[in-house]
């Protein structure tokens, strides 16, 4: 199989040292750097190339041998909104292609862009250096725009005409999914020879089962609280009112829960949700739960294992998800899900085997749920085994070895 020497990866919104749960980093984040990492193991050199956000940054991070993030200098360093960043793309292009200019050519043997400003600098990067661009959607408007939650801002038409000339551009589309496969052809024209479904995976090594009461010790939870988990952004598209709500319902039905049930909220405000950083909270007041609600920055990685191990049950009510890597990991680590029926989620979790699927976005149901698995131990320990054999498919190593089929075919 040929392999490339050097890729060129690029992240113009979001750099994989920013910490995951707040802002504009997440998934993606994880995804890139995880990716980076694995290709260097195999002697593919990986450059990281993403907008410089502080004047702080070194132009230059090792992130680990053989993979190198470069900070490009693209509009101000900070205040820009990631609406604001296309104006920016003709700078952050002059600033990659700059980087391949100081070697000789054929420096870079492939590009891999992540989300659709990314994409834009790779097809001009891809025309310039005469080599393939893989490209990974991530999200898409048209997608998120058919499934907006109450109150969200739906995504600019410049986006979705940006994604349709990327996916025209690119010489293969890598999707987390079969639905995601598909909704690039039906809703972008994308060739479908042209589009590879490519699960994304989890740190196996990290996200691992522990002792229940040692991670709660840690995390200061008393150690018979019943613990209700959410981790992400704090924004509308990933619906943590919906977990609130259905913990005040679910209170309503078993009031004898109130005095051991925890339930944690971890992650920063993000998108639409920075306009009201404080809705949560007075969410969970108005409600009458703020004594079993707490609130928790976002947190390294190693952290949030703990998080997963100590929760009873992770709840990801999203409206859209390409994937779900907050559901892989915490089914990792042995803790069974409750999600919404949408996009990757379907994927991600096996509905009745490691979790529970849930229609639509309606509290009473995410609360039944709730008490379906709170209430019923041997149904959580059954979903328990579920999840770990679940979770056992979507190693990063399986994800790498099918990337480097997409690159080597091209």
């Amino acid at each position: 199989m040929a392999l490339p020497r050097r890729v060129a990866t690029l992240s113009v919104h979001t750099s994989p040292l920013d910490q995951p749960g707040c802002g504009d980093a997440g998934g993606l984040n994880v995804y890139v750097t995880e990716v980076a990492k694995r290709l260097a193991e195999r002697d593919i050199a990986v450059d990281i190339f993403t907008r410089a956000t502080s004047s702080d940054l070194a132009p230059t991070v090792e992130l680990v041998p053989g993979v190198t993030v470069r900070h490009i200098v693209a509009g101000p360093y900070e205040g820009l909104d990631k609406n604001d960043l296309p104006a920016q793309l003709c700078a952050f292009t002059s600033g990659v292609l700059r980087e391949e200019a100081a070697h000789e050519p054929g420096w870079f043997d492939l590009v891999h862009s992540h989300y659709w400003l990314s994409g834009q600098v790779g097809w001009l990067a891809k025309e310039r250096w005469g080599v393939p661009l893989v490209h990974t959607m991530h999200t898409m408007a048209r997608v998120k725009n058919a499934l907006l939650a109450a109150g969200d801002a739906p995504e600019p038409a410049m986006r979705a005409i940006g994604e349709a000339q990327v996916v025209d551009a690119a010489d293969r589309l890598i999707a987390s999914t079969a639905e995601e496969a598909a909704q690039l052809v039906d809703l972008y024209g994308a060739d479908e020879t042209r589009v590879e479904t490519v699960a994304p995976g989890v740190d196996l090594d990290l996200f691992t089962p522990g002792d229940q009461r040692a991670a709660r010790a840690r995390l200061g939870v008393a150690p018979d609280a019943t613990v209700v988990l959410f981790v992400g952004r704090i924004q509308p598209l990933k619906a943590p009112d919906v977990v609130l709500q259905a913990a005040a319902i679910l209170l309503e039905r078993c009031p004898e829960l109130r005095d051991r049930l925890v339930v944690a909220v971890v992650g920063g405000p993000s998108g639409t949700g920075l306009a009201e950083p404080e809705q949560l909270s007075k969410l969970a007041g108005a409600l009458g739960i703020a004594d079993v609600v707490r609130f928790d920055p976002p947190a390294h990685r190693e952290v949030i294992a703990d998080y997963y191990r100590a929760a009873d049950v992770t709840v990801v009510p999203s409206y859209s998800e390409s994937f779900g890597l907050v559901a892989i990991e915490s089914q990792a680590c042995g803790t069974p899900v409750i999600a919404a029926r949408v996009g990757g989620l379907l994927t991600a979790v096996a509905d009745g085997t490691s979790g529970l699927l849930i229609d639509g976005h309606d509290p009473v149901s995410y609360a039944a749920a709730l008490q379906s698995i709170i209430e019923n131990p041997a149904r959580r320990a059954t979903h328990s085994r579920g999840a770990l054999a679940h979770a056992a498919r979507f190693g990063w190593s399986a994800t790498v070895d099918r990337i480097l089929e997409v690159y080597s075919a091209l």
